[in-house]
This record gives C-alpha cells, structure tokens and sequence, in this order.
C-alpha cells in the first residue's frame, strides 16, 4: 500500500529558559529521532503514557511545532522545507481535531462560522456557497444546520467534538491528526464519535493518526498501532500482531493493564517499577532500561535500534522476550 506520509528521524526539542536573561539552560527532549509510515487510507493508533510526546508528534507533522530536524514527507513533499505560501497551500490537506471540543472552539464566534472560516481563508469568498457546504459538513456529523448560529456554550460535549470534526474537514483533506479526540468525552459518546470517525474514514477516503493513551480505543480504531515511550518509537505492529504478540516489555505493561469486562477472568498484569524518567535529563542507552524487567548491560549505554521481526512489525528493544515469558 501506498504511504501518504513518511516520517524520517523526527526531533523536536523545547528549550528551558531561566535566570535574568533568560538563557537556555537545558532541552526538554519531546521527541527524539522517530520514523515511520502512514498508508494511504489508514488508520494509524499512536499511544504511550501522558508526556511520551505523542501530540507533539502530531502536531510538529503539521508545522503546528516547528520540529528542531528531521523529514515528514507528505505526498513525497518535504513539510519542513516549505515557505508560508507553500504551507498554507498544503494545509487543505492536512488538519487537526484536538482533544478539548471546548477550548478549540472560539466561544465568541457562532459555530456556522468557526467551521466555515477556513473555507473563507483558502478562497471560497461567496456567503452562500460556503453556508452551502457548512451546511452539508453539518449533516455529515450528524448536526443539524439549525445549529449554526448557536454559540460553543450551548452544545455538550459530545456535540461539540462534531463541530470540530466538521471544522477539520471542511476542506476535504486527505490527512487528519486526531489528537486524543475522545478523552475528554463520556464513554458512551465516546463509541458514537469513534464509529463517526469510521463511517468518515470511508465516505471521504480519509488517512489518520490517532493520538490517544486508552489502549482499548485504539484497538477498536487502528489498523496499525505504534508505542511511544519518552520521545522513542517502541514498537510498531498492525494491531492484531501487537495486541496478541507484543515484543516489547513496555507494550506488553500497557496491554496487561486494560480493564476486563468479565470480573471473573483476571489478566496478569505486569506492574512497571519507578517512575517515568524527566524529557529533561533522559536516561543513557533504552530509554526505558531503569523500568525494564528485561534490561541488560548494553541496554545502559546503546540506544535499540527499531528493527524488523516480522511480516509489518518492528521493535526497539535489547532484551526482547515474547509475551508471557
């Protein structure tokens, strides 16, 4: 299958100021050398603890972060190379839905409005045409264009995420960023958003990259499924190979602590010691080793490297053993 886009040893660093002149006194290492591949039509899972750099990620493919080196490839174009008439061109193609439907929402501005601005930015001047496909976009998410002059406030949580999935693909883009889009919702609203994010994904012929830490959700959404721990790929795998064989030992702690729907059956959960590690001051070699069950001598000075195990599946890891041993 045909990669849409192509990540090649993505950095992203964030200084940390201090003092009186506020000089740089460190580098907080956000995300640090990843590479991968999005197929044309996929849905990429990207998960990992909160402060892996899993938004940062996202974000930084869409120039949202200005990446400190590193390639993304979209469509065989190099993202970080472009000027500003050049991104602004590339961004109809690429959009964001972000975690929080209520602070990414102008709460001034009637939600017909807020969905409807980027159609006016990339030259869709005519009133009526663009009320014509806010209107559509509207329908698409199951709102109802009663609603677009209503304000943010006067919607729930789950309706608001609906107008920002409309918002994002107004322009019909062909890549889409999902940044934790149903965290902040219930559960039950969390189904319907996520089946409504399919249903898209078919009808417009969409690409994701699904950003969340809910291990459940991503199983039901992905194709493919990538681990993140502390600015590194882990593990790589498509999502039937990672969830019934995981490799690495910080896939297999996150798959032991999904929840069971049968209170009888009780997984074996594998309970990771100390903590995570500052992006600050990340330690040498595997980057996980002072956490690591498995860890060995080489895995204090050498960083793994991401390597081919199998059909569609890559792993960073030393000591590797299979699931259960």
């Amino acid at each position: 299958m045909e990669n849409l886009v192509e990540v090649r040893d993505l950095v992203k660093y964030f200084p940390v100021r201090g003092g009186v002149l506020q000089r740089v006194q460190g580098w907080v290492q956000a995300v640090d050398g990843v590479t991968f591949d999005i197929r044309r039509g996929e849905t990429l899972g990207l998960v990992g603890e909160s402060g892996c750099g899993k938004t940062t990620v996202g974000r930084t493919l869409l120039r949202l972060v200005e990446p400190t080196r590193g390639q993304v490839l979209f469509e065989g174009r190099d993202m970080v190379t472009l000027n500003r008439q050049e991104l602004t061109a590339a961004r109809r193609e690429m959009q964001i839905i972000f975690q929080d439907p209520f602070s990414s929402l102008d709460p001034r501005s009637q939600v017909g409005d807020s969905i409807g601005e980027a159609l006016y930015i990339h030259g869709v001047r005519d009133a009526k045409e663009r009320r014509r496909r806010v209107s559509e976009m509207m329908g698409r998410v199951g709102l109802s264009e009663d609603y677009m002059r209503r304000y943010p406030h006067e919607f729930s949580g789950g309706q608001r995420q609906r107008i920002g999935i409309a918002r994002a693909l107004i322009l019909q883009p062909k890549f889409v960023v999902c940044d934790e889009p149903v965290s902040a919702l219930d559960v039950s609203i969390q189904a319907q958003v996520l089946n409504l994010l399919r249903r898209l994904q078919d009808e417009l012929q969409l690409t994701y990259l699904f950003i969340a830490h809910n291990m459940s959700v991503v199983e039901h959404i992905s194709d493919r499924v990538a681990v993140m721990y502390l600015g590194k790929i882990a593990e790589i795998a498509e999502r039937h190979e990672l969830y019934q064989n995981p490799q690495h030992p910080y896939t297999q702690a996150l798959l032991s602590a999904i929840p069971t729907p049968n209170p009888d059956r009780q997984r074996n959960r594998t309970i990771l010691k100390g903590d995570v590690p500052s992006p600050l001051n990340p330690p040498a070699g595997c980057r996980f080793h002072p956490r690591c069950p498995l860890a060995v001598d080489v895995c204090h000075k050498q960083v793994p490297d991401l390597v081919s195990i199998g059909a569609d599946h890559q792993v960073a890891c030393h000591g590797r053993a299979p699931a259960g041993q």
